[in-house]
């Protein structure tokens, strides 16, 4: 199976909510990020993608490490994502649809159950984010 290698940020606001977005022509909603362009550290390729696609400056020191987790791959069938995921606070008065985006949205765990979600999300990210989730 091949891999798409990306890098994903799990960003929650000041009430516990996290930023989840939908690209343009798909369904599935997931965290903010993209795949790395040439020469590109993980880091540098999130910081390049949160503010093509949210409008928000972030620097490497704004980031926080979570590590590297695979699922399969939302939008591409045969293929799994491997990302580079990373934890950051934004206010979300800061973040606008841009680029390749079609919307994004703020959730709680009760969402959930009622959206679309990427797999990498479900199975990794919003557990991390919302830890009961993982019991």
């Amino acid at each position: 199976m091949p891999d798409i290698h990306v890098s994903a940020a799990v960003i929650a606001d000041d009430e516990g909510r996290v930023l989840v977005v939908r690209k343009q022509g798909t369904t599935r909603f997931m965290q903010p990020g993209g795949k790395p362009e040439q020469g590109e550290t993980a880091a540098q390729t999130l910081i390049r993608e949160l503010h093509e696609e949210l409008g928000v400056l972030l620097d490497e020191s704004d980031l926080r490490p979570l590590g590297t987790f695979i699922s399969a791959a939302a939008n591409e069938p045969g293929h799994r994502v491997v990302a580079e995921a990373f934890a950051a606070s934004l206010d979300p008065g800061s973040v606008t649809v841009q680029a390749e985006l079609a919307e994004l949205r703020w959730i709680t765990p009760s969402d959930v159950a009622t959206l679309p979600l990427a797999p990498l999300s479900i199975e990794h990210l919003l557990p991390i984010a919302w830890p009961p989730l993982a019991d």
